[in-house]
């Protein structure tokens, strides 16, 4: 398919705000791609590259060529270029990038260059989100919305659920199952107000620590084991201790969901900071084990010697996961049906430095890659997950750090609405890794202030919402203050302005 149907398709749908037109058109274009260029036309159109990392950021594409006068690409020729791009690595890697950079957008119109640019670095807002892709290809197809939904889970890709649905159909679809060593979209929790409220939603209900640390799904076959995250980056190599707890089971075969965690001598947990920092780094892992290791403290199991257990009800689910994994290798855990026994419970856990409780369902199968009402956490402070969208230089001892940021909620379109702005909460330690961060998402700046591409997401505390004529979305935040950085979580998974609005009109 030429590249220029593709970026004609994403301006229409980014110039229409009905979702049925926009699943209309992507659904048209996604019929006409090649078998070979489903999965990166599916990809491009969803945002992102195939590839997810080209390792090209804003400074490579700083300066383009002059654009051609005719489109000549395809999409398969740009995912190829692109691949090439994200290969590239070591000495010379520099030069080398600029080149395939040179040659790529050298033969792009004007509208095409632009398109791949945003494409690059993650800005193309156009409103093809993920739901809405989802639905697109089951048009496309013809097949279900419920097979195609299930498929992008199990698979970890909606772009290769996308090709399966277009050659295969339905029964392509259902032969796509949970593989031992490929990562499930884990399930993700609602927010209940208090363990009242949550109780008031699910009752009989199983209560676990909610514990600040890094989310890992654990895959076992045999004396195999790769570890994900939970946007399925595979982190085997970061985390040689979890790798070793995984080993020492008595199971020819698992899938487990759970948590990575510092702790100090008698439990209590590390700052979220000195976890995240060890979870992500790549480099003297053998030393790092020693100094800070990690325990692995599971809370689920997806697969068990040869058995798919999604659909189970998770206290089947919680059985099993009891008769595989010994008690210390397990977040604690019990049932209640009373407030009065989940407030002890919460009690208790926040006694022992962790962050709240998740309260889930005991009839419900394990939803990959949803967010609803069988899992809900309860956490004595309120706050947000918002993405930083510019920040400003400080002043005094601030001097030289990116500290006052600008903070957004997601929209449906795929953009986001400034909810305001903080510089509190921040440690010199957050500060000098967020400016960092920052100045690598760079795409703009003033003399005061940077303007970043819309990806870290910063978990904020706040006192409430108050109605503010001062930015677009009619709300803001009253007394942020910045709590940690989330670089393990997406963009798309930040709070919504709606989730921010209800918050105002419960008051």
């Amino acid at each position: 398919m030429p590249l220029a149907r593709l970026v004609d398709v994403s301006q229409s749908v980014r110039g229409t705000s009905s979702r049925k037109a926009k699943i209309a058109l992507l659904a048209d274009c996604l019929r006409d791609l090649g078998p070979a260029e489903s999965v990166a036309g599916v990809a491009f159109l969803s945002g992102a590259p195939r590839q997810r990392q080209t390792g090209a950021g804003w400074a490579a594409l700083r300066s383009l060529p002059e654009a051609a006068d005719e489109p000549a690409l395809t999409v398969g020729e740009v995912d190829a270029a692109l691949e090439r791009l994200a290969a590239l690595a070591g000495p010379g890697s520099r030069s080398a990038r600029l080149e395939e950079v040179e040659r790529l957008f050298g033969l792009a119109t004007a509208p095409e260059q632009e398109f791949l640019v945003s494409l690059i670095l993650g800005d193309l807002r156009q409103g093809a989100l993920a739901g809405v892709m989802t639905e697109a290809v089951a048009q496309a197809a013809a097949v279900p919305l419920a097979d195609v939904r299930r498929a992008a889970m199990l698979g970890g890709d909606l772009a290769a659920a996308a090709e399966t649905a277009l050659a295969d159909g339905v029964e392509g679809l259902r032969r796509i199952g949970l593989e031992v060593g490929r990562p499930v979209a884990p399930m993700l929790a609602g927010t209940a107000a208090d363990v009242e409220a949550a109780l008031q939603r699910i009752s009989p209900a199983a209560i676990e620590w909610k514990l600040d640390g890094a989310r890992i799904q654990v895959h076992r076959s045999d004396g195999e084991v790769r570890v994900f995250t939970r946007s399925l980056d595979d982190v085997t190599d970061r985390v040689p201790e979890v790798v070793q707890a995984a080993l020492g089971l008595r199971v020819d075969s698992a899938v487990l969901d759970g948590e990575a965690i510092a702790l100090r001598e008698g439990g209590r947990p590390h700052p979220f900071q000195v976890t995240a920092s060890r979870f992500a780094s790549r480099r003297n892992v053998d030393d790092q084990r020693r100094s800070m290791p990690l325990t692995a403290l599971f809370f689920d199991v997806l697969h068990a010697n040869g058995a798919d257990l999604l659909d189970r009800p998770a206290g089947e689910r919680f059985a099993v996961l009891e008769s595989l994994v010994p008690e210390p290798m397990r977040v604690p855990r019990a049932v209640v049906d009373t407030s009065a026994a989940a407030a002890a419970f919460l009690d208790d856990a926040l006694a022992r430095g962790h962050e709240g409780v998740m309260v889930k369902a005991l009839t419900e199968p394990y939803a990959a890659g949803g967010r609803g009402g069988a899992w809900l956490k309860v956490k004595p402070r309120h706050t947000l997950d918002l993405v930083v969208l510019a920040a400003e230089w400080g002043h005094g001892r601030r001097r030289g750090w990116l500290s006052n940021l600008h903070l957004g909620a997601r929209e449906p379109d795929g953009g986001f609405c400034m909810l305001g702005k903080t510089f509190k909460g921040l440690t010199d330690a957050m500060l000098t890794w967020q400016t960092e961060r920052l100045l690598e998402l760079e795409t703009g700046r003033t003399a005061y202030r940077v303007d970043v591409r819309p990806e870290l997401v910063v978990e904020i505390a706040f006192d409430g919402v108050q109605r503010s004529p001062r930015y677009p979305g009619g709300v803001a935040l009253r007394f942020a203050r910045v709590l940690r950085h989330r670089p393990d979580k997406r963009a798309d998974e930040a709070d919504t302005l709606a989730s921010v609005r209800a918050i105002h009109d419960a008051k």
